[in-house]
C-alpha cells in the first residue's frame, strides 16, 4: 500500500510539482490549484479511517508519501496536513478542508494568566509553511488546539514559505479544542526525518548526475578519484538516513515512539548538513545560482534540519533514554530501538 500511494503522490508531483512551479509559489504566486489536485487525488486523508472517508493507513505506511515531498520541494504542507487529519479525527474532532500545519506557542504566549497571554497575543514563531497554510494545529501548556490563519497576523520567517503567526489571545479560547495528550514536536520530528530523506536522495540523484555530465581534463569529473569518494560519502548519508525515516513512522497509530523518531531525526539532521555541503562542493558556484535547482532542496535541508529540534537536541534525548536504562551500552539501546534484540 505504501508503494501505491507512493507511487501516485510521485506522478502527481513530478507532473504538477516541477521546479518552475515551485519558485513561482515561493515568490508568492498562487498555490490553490496544486492544492486542489492533492486534495482530489486523497493523499491529505490517507490516515483517515475507511469510514470516515480515508485511506485508512497507518504511520508506517505513509513514509513513502512524506519522502516525495521531500524529493519533489514540494511547497505546501501536505504532509503536516496528512498527520494533522489524523489526529483530528483519531480525537474525535471534524478535520476541515484546507492546508493543515503544526506548530508550538512561543514561550510568551505560553506563559499565560487565565488563559490570556503576557502581551496580549498567541503567538507561533517560525510556523512552517505558515504562509500557504489555512490553519494550524498549535500546543500550547499541554493543550492542543485547531486555529485559522485567516484571523492571524502573518510576519516574515527564516524561509520564504515559513511565518511566525500572530491572533489575539481570545483566539485561542475560541478556538477548536482537540482532546488527549498529542506530542507535536515528536510528530513534526518524524515528518521532517521523512522529507529530509527524501530530499537527500533527490540531491544524490542529481549530483551523480551532474558528476557524471560535466566535463573537465577531457572526460567526466565523476571519474576522479576525489569526486568518487565525495559521492560515496552521499550516497551512504543518504541511504542511511532513508533506513532512520523508516524507523521513525514505526507506529501502528497516528503517533510515533518518541525514541524512534529522536533516532530519526538525529541522523538525518546530522546527514542534511553533511550532504548540502559536499553536493555544492561537486557542483562548484552554479550550484548557489537561484536559476539552477539544487538549491530549492539543500535550503529546505537546511531548514528541515533545525526544525523541530536540530541534531543536538535529539542526541540529548537519545542520551538521556541511554542513561536511564542504567548500565546498558549504546549498542544496546540501538538494538532495542530497532527491535534487533
Amino acid at each position: 500500500m505504501d508503494d501505491l500511494f507512493s507511487d501516485a503522490v510521485d506522478q502527481l508531483l513530478s507532473a504538477q510539482c516541477t521546479p518552475q512551479v515551485v519558485r513561482a509559489i515561493e515568490a508568492g504566486g498562487a498555490h490553490a490549484a496544486l492544492w486542489q489536485q492533492l486534495e482530489d487525488a486523497g493523499f491529505a486523508d490517507a490516515l483517515v479511517p475507511e469510514a470516515a472517508g480515508g485511506a485508512g493507513l497507518c504511520l508506517a505506511d505513509v513514509q513513502g508519501v512524506l519522502m516525495q515531498c521531500g524529493a519533489h520541494a514540494l511547497p505546501l504542507p501536505l504532509g503536516e496536513t496528512l498527520l494533522a487529519r489524523g489526529l483530528l479525527v483519531a480525537a474525535g474532532v471534524a478535520r476541515p478542508r484546507g492546508a493543515i500545519t503544526l506548530a508550538e506557542a512561543s514561550a510568551a504566549s505560553a506563559a499565560t494568566a487565565a488563559g490570556t497571554a503576557a502581551d496580549g497575543v498567541l503567538r507561533c514563531a517560525n510556523v512552517r509553511l505558515g504562509a500557504v497554510a489555512d490553519w494550524v494545529l498549535v500546543a500550547r501548556g499541554g493543550a492542543c488546539r485547531l486555529l485559522p490563519t485567516a484571523g492571524a497576523e502573518r510576519l516574515p520567517a527564516g524561509f520564504c514559505l515559513d511565518a511566525t503567526l500572530q491572533w489575539p489571545a481570545s483566539a485561542w479560547d475560541a478556538a477548536t479544542p482537540v482532546p488527549g495528550t498529542h506530542d507535536l514536536r515528536t510528530l513534526q520530528a518524524a515528518l521532517y526525518a521523512a522529507q529530509i530523506a527524501g530530499a537527500l536522495m533527490a540531491v544524490f540523484t542529481r549530483t551523480l548526475q551532474y558528476a557524471n555530465e560535466r566535463q573537465q581534463f577531457g572526460k567526466p569529473i565523476g571519474k576522479f578519484q576525489a569526486i568518487q569518494h565525495q559521492l560515496a560519502v552521499i550516497s551512504e548519508h543518504s541511504f542511511a538516513a532513508r533506513m532512520a525515516a523508516q524507523l521513525g513512522l514505526r507506529a501502528r497509530g497516528v503517533q510515533p515512539e518518541r525514541l524512534h523518531a529522536a533516532v530519526a531525526k538525529a541522523r538525518t539532521s546530522e546527514a542534511a548538513l553533511e550532504v548540502a555541503a559536499l553536493a555544492h562542493s561537486i557542483h562548484g558556484a552554479i550550484g548557489f545560482t537561484a536559476e539552477f535547482d539544487l538549491q530549492l532542496y539543500t535550503r529546505r535541508l537546511h531548514n528541515w534540519r533545525q526544525a523541530a529540534g536540530s541534531e543536538s537536541y535529539w542526541h540529548d534525548v537519545v542520551g538521556q533514554a541511554l542513561l536511564e536504562r542504567g548500565d546498558a551500552l549504546s549498542l544496546d539501546l540501538l538494538r532495542a530501538v530497532t527491535d534487533l534484540a
